[in-house]
């Protein structure tokens, strides 16, 4: 059989440029004198043709001569302006797509509609005017602010485009990390459409940790557990979410997410696309609960009478804040409090403290206006009530201890807040608390007040001695709290002395038995190999040199895979967890400026748009996404 002969490459010469007039572009060999192209770059066919057609440019331009290199580089510009008139328009529009897209992402940042983009653009062009005035291509610059599609249909489509560039980044993310944990939560909309909301945070092979919105999908009917657990599980199937990477589950605790049988995590349990994960109830709703412990409703009622009444009419809420401005007081007005905002109890009380006086000043002014008005007799009861709380001194000293209570707590659920916090911190934060609250039963049964100084300044207001202070009765709201805590974090029990060790790996009192039995449980280890790992690692003495006194989970990047694979999982996982479900609460915070009542219309994939783009770290990929749409210029 014969050889089949191998195709001649042919490579243009730079040389031929001034030789024969050609040029190399788009990978055709083009002629300077007529603009005629040639497939292949060979220098007899180069040579044929200028010989053939352009035969007088050898005697009008003799070769190597400075006066052919000058008419060479001529050609060439030409040539060059020809084709950027066919190339600048299609660069004119991409570039008008890309901000475009950049300004639509900033108005999805800052939760803004739509329709904004066409005031963006009417700003540009009104500051255009002003700014460019004396610029020599202000034309140019102001046909490219026109050029830009900002119109409503465009800003929705470019979002919509966006939003699916960032989610596709995401699927990548969930694929290549080992493993994740998800948060659960669920509120209502404007329009009262339940939505659940889900984040997922996510551990890379070097304990390298992101948090991003994972969905948020509308419940149409009911919001019972098996609703939540279908609504999910089509979610997964659609997205094919791995579900064989999951660690743990956390939820708000609310029945129909925690319920054994019909609740959203005992239909996953029994559930067999799910493995064997953890679930934890979110650490900062049960800070939350602890604090509605305290059992001094009567406190709260009338503190909470007297400020709706101050600023329940108009001419009370406009006498109070001038009559604040009269003395001189630090505050302006008097703030309001909501269960549902459980930080607004610490503040609220603390205002309410600190403008006492103003406040009991002014309700003497409102009774005497009454007064002259009506008969004492007709004064309502409940006034001479609020007003003989505030003159009643078990009464203050109450508000006192309570006022220092909640901003203690209020302190600890700011700590809890916030992004990318790791378990091992929280858990570490309740304990802190804990130990602060049997310090404060301490002190307080020694009628010692340096940690409230809300109830030392009443005591000495009202003349009295430390050791006058009923003390067991405060004593007794401090203890009741501390059983509280015990009793509502005992889910994170379990996980605590696995944190310890992760934290103080060569520690010497180390029970072997204790932490291998311990991890192995929590995550379904080989209690074995587990055992086998925590013991060769004790002994090592690389790595023991190598650890420090704050030693943190980053530590464990250092372990080899193949000898430790077990630690290096246990560390992964407890990386992963989840100790709160506040980026939902954060994202609901979102939702309700996004979808306010004047955009109540919005569809929902529209809302989960706008949602991701507001609250994800990724940035979208404005190349693809211009390159893949249609790039015109606004009309």
């Amino acid at each position: 059989m014969a050889e089949v002969k191998k195709s001649k490459t042919y490579h243009f010469h730079s040389e031929w440029e001034e030789d024969y007039f050609f040029v190399y572009s788009n990978s055709k060999s083009i002629c300077l004198i007529c603009n005629a192209s040639v497939a292949l770059p060979k220098k007899g066919n180069l040579e044929r043709h200028f010989k053939t057609v352009h035969k007088s440019y050898d005697t009008n331009f003799p070769a190597k001569s400075p006066l052919r290199a000058r008419k060479v580089q001529e050609l060439k510009s030409q040539l060059a302006t020809q084709q950027s008139v066919f190339t600048r328009p299609n660069s004119k529009s991409k570039a008008a797509t890309i901000a475009s897209y950049r300004v639509s992402r900033v108005l999805a940042k800052r939760k803004k509609p739509f329709i904004d983009g066409e005031i963006v653009k009417e700003a540009f062009l009104e500051a255009a005017d002003v700014l460019f005035a004396d610029f020599k291509n202000r034309k140019e610059i102001v046909s490219a602010i026109q050029d830009m599609q900002l119109s409503r249909n465009s800003v929705t489509r470019q979002c919509e485009g966006m939003a699916e560039d960032v989610e596709q980044q995401l699927r990548n993310d969930i694929d290549a990390c080992e493993c994740f944990s998800l948060q659960f939560d669920e509120s209502t909309d404007v329009v009262d459409v339940a939505q659940l909301c889900v984040f997922i945070r996510m551990v890379f092979d070097g304990l390298n940790v992101k948090e991003e919105l994972l969905t948020i999908l509308p419940l149409k009917g009911h919001t019972r557990g098996t609703d939540i657990f279908q609504v999910f599980m089509e979610f997964v199937n659609k997205s094919q979410l791995p579900l064989f990477k999951l660690v743990s589950i956390t939820t708000d605790g609310a029945p129909s997410m925690v319920g054994r049988t019909a609740g959203f995590i005992g239909l996953c349990k029994q559930c067999e696309s799910f493995p064997d994960f953890l679930n934890y109830h979110c650490i900062i709703h049960q800070q939350g609960l602890c604090g509605k412990i305290l059992n001094m409703k009567d406190v709260m009622d009338v503190a909470n009478k007297i400020a709706c009444s101050v600023r329940a009419r108009s001419l009370q809420r406009r006498l109070f804040p001038e009559q604040l401005e009269e003395t001189g007081a630090e505050h302006t007005d008097l703030l309001l409090h909501t269960d549902i905002r459980w930080l607004s109890r610490g503040k609220f009380l603390e205002r309410f403290s600190e403008l006492l006086p103003e406040i009991k000043e002014f309700l003497k002014l409102e009774q005497y206006r009454l007064s002259v008005k009506k008969p004492i007799s007709d004064i309502p009861s409940s006034n001479h009530a609020e007003y003989a709380q505030l003159e009643d001194s078990q009464w203050l000293l109450d508000l006192a201890f309570l006022t220092d209570l909640t901003d203690k707590l209020n302190h600890l659920n700011l700590e809890l807040q916030g992004k990318e916090k790791h378990i091992m911190n929280m858990i570490s934060s309740v304990n802190m608390f804990k130990s602060k609250l049997h310090l404060l039963s301490s002190r307080l049964q020694q009628c010692d007040l340096r940690n409230f100084p809300h109830m030392d300044t009443e005591l000495k207001r009202q003349g009295k001695d430390c050791a006058q202070l009923e003390n067991a009765r405060y004593d007794g709201q401090v203890q009741s709290i501390l059983s509280e805590f015990d009793r509502r974090f005992t889910d994170f029990a379990s996980i605590e002395p696995v944190v310890s060790y992760l934290c103080f790996p060569f520690g010497e009192n180390i029970d072997v038995d204790c932490i291998t039995s311990k991890v192995a449980s929590l995550f379904n280890l080989d209690s074995c190999a587990t055992e086998n790992e925590i013991l060769t690692l004790h002994n090592d003495i690389e790595l023991k040199s190598r650890a420090t006194p704050d030693t943190n989970l980053q530590f464990w990047n250092l372990l080899q895979k193949d000898k430790y694979p077990n630690l290096r999982q246990t560390a992964q996982n407890l990386t992963a967890l989840f100790g709160s479900t506040y980026l939902c609460e954060s994202a609901f915070s979102h939702m309700k400026i996004i979808k306010s009542k004047y955009r109540s219309t919005m569809s929902d994939d529209h809302l989960a748009a706008c949602l991701r783009l507001a609250l994800s770290s990724y940035c979208p990929d404005y190349e693809r996404l211009a390159s893949s749409s249609q790039c015109q210029v606004s009309h």
